[in-house]
C-alpha cells in the first residue's frame, strides 16, 4: 500500500517528497491547471519555484495566467524554449513523448512524469488505486468500477480521464479508493505508479501519429503492470478475448506466482467471453460469462478459490455483448479490493448508462436515434453496430481522421448497417474506402447535415447511429460537445425544427 517512509520523505504518503524543489508544469489542459492549482500553495515551503510551458496562447489561457499570478510562478506561452533546470516536470498527457516540446522539458528535467504518477504519489499511504486502461470500454468500466465500490461502502471515486484529474481527488481529501481512468499517454510517464488493481480491456491500434508505432501504443499500457509485484495482494484484471492482451496473459502464466508477484484474472478465453480460462489452460482465476445459467448467461468470477455468482446478463442495464465483459472487468476489480459479492451484485443491476455511448437520443418520428460520440476510433464502431444485432442502424461516420485502416469498418457496415454517412474532414478519405461497398452510402459536410441524411435512409421504425470513427476537432471541441449536439439536433428535428 505504498512505499516504507524513508528519510526526505512525507510520512502517510505514498512516495511524496519532502521538498519537490523546482517544478515544471509542462502542458495547460486540465490536469495541468489542476497540477498548478495544487503546488501554487506550496510555493515558499515544498516548492522551490514553479514554472508552466503552456503551450500556444489562447484567451483563455492569458486570462487564467493572469489570475495565478504570484510570486515564483512563471507561466511561458507558445512553446517558447524551456529555460532554467528542474527537479520535476509534470506532463500534460497530450503532449508526445515524441514531440520537441516533451524532449525540451525532458533535457531540463532531472525526472518527467505523468500527473497521474504525480498524484498517486501525493496520495495517503493507505489509498487504494484502481487503474482501468485499453482502447475502448475503459469509460464505462471505470464509472462501473467506482459505482461498486461505492455500493460496497468505500469512499470511491473515478478520477482521469473521467471526473475530476487525480491530483484534484488527493488534493480534496475525501476519497480512500481512487478509479482512475488512464490512457497510454499518461502510463507512458508513469515510472513507480502502482495500483492495487490493475485492469487491461481490449488493446487495438489507435494513438499511433502520438506513439509513432502500435508497439510502443502497447508498451505503453503494459505500463499498467509495471509495478503490480511490489504491492501486497495486488491484482491485474485481463481481457483474455482480445489477442494482445491474451498473448499477455500467456506470459504471465509462465512464470511462477513468486517471480510474477501478482495474481491476475483473465476475462473469457480466444473463444469469447463465455469462456473459463480455468478450464481452457488451469488458470487459477477466471471472470466469464456462463452460457449455461438461464436469463441469458450468468456473470461469474472466480478469485482466490472462491466463485461469484453475480447477475445474469439480461439484468444489466448496459445492453451489447461488449458490456458484459465491461461489467465481468468492474466486478472482478471490485471483488478484488473486497467488496462483497452482494454488493457487486446490486451494483451491476442499478448501474445506469453513461453520456455518449450507445446512449439514446430521442426519436425522430418512428426512427430511433442513438448517441455514441465516445466511439473515435474504427473499433469503438464495430462494438457498437454488433450492440443492435440483429436489427442494423444507418451509422454516421466523420470528424477529424486518425488515419487508421478502414478495411475492417467497411466490411463491418457492409454486414452490420443498413447505411452510411460520411461528414467532417474525414469524408474524403472515408469516401474513397467505401467506394464500390454494398451498401448505401451518402455524404454531408457538417453533423446537422448528416443526421438529415441518415434520418432519409433510415427505414421505418430503424436506426441513426452516431458512431464516428473519429476524433471530433474538426467542428467540435471535444466528443462530448458533439454528442450533445447531435441530442439537440435530435431534438430539434423530432419537433419539426
Amino acid at each position: 500500500m505504498g512505499e516504507p517512509v524513508r528519510a526526505g520523505y512525507l510520512a502517510g504518503r505514498k512516495h511524496a517528497p519532502e521538498s519537490l524543489g523546482r517544478v515544471l508544469v509542462l502542458g495547460l489542459g486540465k490536469s495541468g491547471k489542476a497540477c498548478v492549482e495544487y503546488l501554487r500553495p506550496l510555493l515558499g515551503r515544498r516548492v522551490e519555484a514553479l514554472a508552466v510551458a503552456a503551450g500556444a496562447e489562447t484567451p483563455e489561457g492569458r486570462a487564467w495566467a493572469e489570475a495565478q499570478a504570484c510570486e515564483g510562478l512563471r507561466v511561458a506561452f507558445d512553446h517558447e524554449a524551456i529555460e532554467g533546470d528542474y527537479d520535476l516536470c509534470i506532463a500534460s498527457p497530450g503532449i508526445s513523448e515524441r514531440s520537441d516540446f516533451y524532449r525540451s522539458a525532458a533535457a531540463h528535467s532531472a525526472e518527467v512524469v505523468s500527473e497521474v504518477e504525480f498524484a498517486w504519489r501525493e496520495s495517503a499511504a493507505d489509498a487504494a488505486w484502481v487503474a482501468i486502461t485499453g482502447t475502448n470500454g475503459k469509460t464505462t468500466t471505470t464509472a462501473l468500477t467506482a459505482h461498486l465500490l461505492q455500493q460496497a461502502g468505500f469512499a470511491a471515486q473515478a478520477v482521469g480521464n473521467i471526473g475530476d484529474a487525480c491530483i484534484e481527488a488527493v488534493a480534496a481529501g475525501r476519497t480512500s479508493a481512487y478509479v482512475a481512468e488512464v490512457s497510454s499517454y499518461q502510463l507512458a510517464s508513469t515510472r513507480r505508479f502502482a495500483p492495487q488493481v490493475a485492469v487491461m480491456l481490449n488493446i487495438t491500434p489507435d494513438h499511433l501519429s502520438w506513439h509513432g508505432s502500435h508497439e510502443a501504443y502497447v508498451q505503453a499500457k503494459e505500463k499498467v503492470l509495471a509495478n503490480l509485484a511490489g504491492v501486497p495482494g495486488a491484482v491485474a484484471v485481463l481481457d483474455a478475448t482480445n489477442d494482445t492482451v491474451r498473448a499477455l496473459v500467456r506470459q504471465l502464466r509462465s512464470q511462477p506466482d513468486a517471480e510474477r508477484g501478482f495474481a491476475y484474472v483473465p476475462l473469457g478465453t480466444a473463444a469469447g467471453i463465455g469462456g473459463d480460462m480455468r478450464a481452457a489452460c488451469g488458470s487459477a482465476n477466471a471472470a466469464f460469462l456462463d452460457g449455461e445459467a438461464p436469463g441469458g448467461g450468468m456473470l461469474r468470477v472466480a478469485l482466490d478459490g472462491r466463485d461469484h455468482a453475480l447477475a445474469s446478463a439480461d439484468e444489466l442495464p448496459l445492453k451489447g455483448a461488449h458490456n458484459v465483459g465491461n461489467a465481468l472487468a468492474a466486478a472482478a476489480a471490485a471483488l478484488a479490493l473486497g467488496a462483497s459479492t452482494e454488493a457487486v451484485r446490486a451494483g451491476l443491476l442499478g448501474f445506469a448508462p453513461l453520456e455518449h455511448r450507445i446512449e439514446p437520443a430521442g426519436r425522430v418520428g418512428a426512427v430511433e436515434c442513438y448517441n455514441d460520440s465516445k466511439a473515435t476510433n474504427v473499433d469503438a464502431v464495430l462494438v457498437a453496430l454488433r450492440a443492435f444485432a440483429p436489427r442494423k442502424p444507418v451509422v454516421l461516420l466523420g470528424g477529424r481522421d486518425k488515419g487508421t485502416d478502414l478495411a475492417p469498418l467497411v466490411a463491418a457496415c457492409q454486414e452490420d448497417a443498413a447505411g452510411v454517412v460520411l461528414f467532417g474532414e474525414a469524408r474524403p478519405r472515408f469516401a474513397e474506402a467505401f467506394a464500390g461497398a454494398a451498401v448505401p452510402v451518402a455524404e454531408a459536410l457538417a453533423l446537422a447535415e448528416a443526421l438529415d441524411a441518415g434520418l432519409a435512409l433510415a427505414q421505418p421504425e430503424g436506426i441513426v447511429l452516431l458512431s464516428p470513427a473519429c476524433a471530433s476537432f474538426d467542428e467540435f471541441s471535444c466528443f462530448e460537445e458533439r454528442g450533445r449536439a447531435f441530442k439537440a439536433l435530435v431534438a430539434d428535428r423530432a419537433a419539426g425544427r
